[in-house]
């Protein structure tokens, strides 16, 4: 395999690198199911990390389908292991398997998540579930998924919505808790904001009313 020759910091890629086939797809893949930091990711597929985080964030490809390197034999379980547990490692591609990845690409399609990927799925069935005003853009802020995921789940449409069970985001650990909070006090400040003007209103027309009140009063005597 050729060596990788990166330039971390500018994530400079030596065009003849060998990159994965699919290259989107894989990175939707590892950002949905790893805990490998963007820069991994994006050097593995040889994207920009500002790509990948968009592709986190759901405003890059919101409508590509995760293809799983490891089902493909482009990755290990143990090599993204090994760089989850080491931010400054890279992941090696296995070169011996990707002249074979086209023959089983259409099978990826088929291929039932493993359980770490029930998380997300999970995490969104809860905000929905007990936060019902949030929005897309929250919950993509909370959990890293898609638009089209969350439609699905919002909408009951989803393949697996049998298996979905509301669990806590932050027992899951998709975000801390204070990213939790931030969000959640985004959605109420609104109906307080609503509140205000509505007390200010009655308060002016109780007003009114003691004024139209008293004038009836002075011109009755």
């Amino acid at each position: 395999m050729t060596a990788l020759l990166f330039d971390l910091p500018q994530f400079s890629i030596n065009m003849t690198q060998e990159l994965p086939l699919m290259r989107k797809a894989t990175a939707v893949w590892l950002v949905e199911n790893t805990s490998l930091t963007f820069a991994q990711i994006a050097i593995f597929c040889g994207l920009h990390a500002l790509e990948v985080q968009g592709i986190a964030d759901g405003d890059v490809a919101s409508g590509i389908i995760g293809q799983n390197p490891i089902l493909s034999g482009q990755l290990s379980r143990e090599e993204i292991e090994r760089c989850e547990k080491n931010s400054d490692a890279v992941l090696a591609l296995r070169r011996s398997t990707t002249s074979d990845v086209k023959s089983v690409g259409k099978k990826t399609g088929k291929y039932t998540p493993i359980a770490r990927r029930q998380d997300k799925p999970d995490g969104i069935s809860y905000l929905l579930k007990y936060y019902p005003d949030i929005s897309n853009g929250q919950i993509k802020k909370l959990v890293g998924t898609t638009d089209k995921m969350i439609e699905s789940i919002r909408t009951r449409t989803h393949w697996n919505l049998k298996n979905i069970k509301p669990r806590d985001v932050v027992l899951l650990g998709l975000c801390s808790q204070s990213q939790f909070n931030e969000i959640i006090a985004g959605i109420k400040a609104p109906e307080k904001e609503i509140e205000k003007p509505k007390k200010k209103a009655v308060k002016a027309k109780v007003k009114e009313v003691k004024v139209k009140a008293k004038k009836t009063v002075k011109d009755k005597a």
